[in-house]
């Protein structure tokens, strides 16, 4: 059976309207036409650049997060460390290493910060030497997430004022934000299932694709752990997943109404 995909033909002196690949949707012909190949590859690059923007943004929100830190506010929830350490040693520590985290400068040149941390009452040292070479991974993939938010941030938004600021290409940039904020939906809710459903694998997942087998993994005894435990980074994945998917349905409706007034 032939389905027709043409609404109203164009008559003399009329543009017409002519319908899109979606069902239920008509465009005006003449804007049709100024649709180009470039507008094209850009609400592509925008649609992709979307749930990055969002997914290194959360991170590096979460990172900075202060007043109360992310580590104060997970504190309040999680069991208190098993092996000696006490709530007031266990937030300073923590956030003496998230202010590690926080510094400009490469890991190689501030690792000393975890370096001369010592465990409260001794001078021994609270990191060992494989929880130091770790953290220096943590910060070389954190800072990797910098470049990658203003990357993702200037294709979204320069996408988006290209297709915006032309009348021809409005409908098409509404239509561009509504399916990359569907798109990051759809990919978060895949990512959340998946943790929700096998946290432990999911975790396992995460951390090989960052780092190299073997390098994350430590003993309960270790300040790594006693600091921050499974629990902690569960919370940390939940926050970070749910942000995501709330970006990306605002930006969803927000193409989706802005769609409906230039329609």
């Amino acid at each position: 059976m032939i389905t027709s995909f043409f609404w109203k033909l164009p008559a003399s002196g009329d543009a017409g309207y002519i319908c899109d690949k979606f069902p239920g949707e008509s465009f005006k012909l003449e804007n049709i036409l100024e649709i180009s190949t470039l507008d094209k590859i850009i609400r592509w690059l925008v649609i992709l650049a979307i749930p990055v923007l969002l997914t290194v943004g959360t991170v590096r929100f979460l990172i900075s997060w202060d007043n109360p830190s992310y580590p104060e506010f997970e504190y309040g929830r999680i069991a208190p460390d098993l092996f000696g350490f006490s709530d007031e040693e266990r937030l300073q520590l923590a956030m003496d290493t998230m202010a590690y985290l926080r510094r400009s400068e490469p890991a190689s040149e501030v690792i000393y910060m975890l370096e001369d941390l010592r465990i409260p009452g001794t001078d021994q040292p609270l990191y060992n030497e494989a929880e130091i070479g770790h953290m220096i991974d943590v910060k070389v993939v954190a800072d990797a997430f910098k470049p990658a938010f203003w990357i993702s941030g200037i294709i979204v938004a320069g996408g988006l004022i290209y297709l915006l600021a032309r009348e021809q290409t409005r409908y098409f940039g509404a239509k561009t934000m509504m399916f990359g904020g569907l798109f990051t939906v759809a990919l978060v809710l895949v990512v959340m299932i998946f943790m929700f459903l096998a946290w432990n694998l999911a975790f396992t997942v995460f951390h090989n694709i960052f780092f190299d087998a073997g390098t994350w993994q430590f003993s309960y005894t270790d300040s790594l752990i006693r600091l921050f435990p499974e629990q902690f980074w569960f919370d940390f994945g939940t926050i970070w997943t749910v942000s995501i998917l709330v970006g990306g349905g605002l930006i969803a409706l927000v193409g989706y109404l802005l769609s409906r007034v230039w329609a």
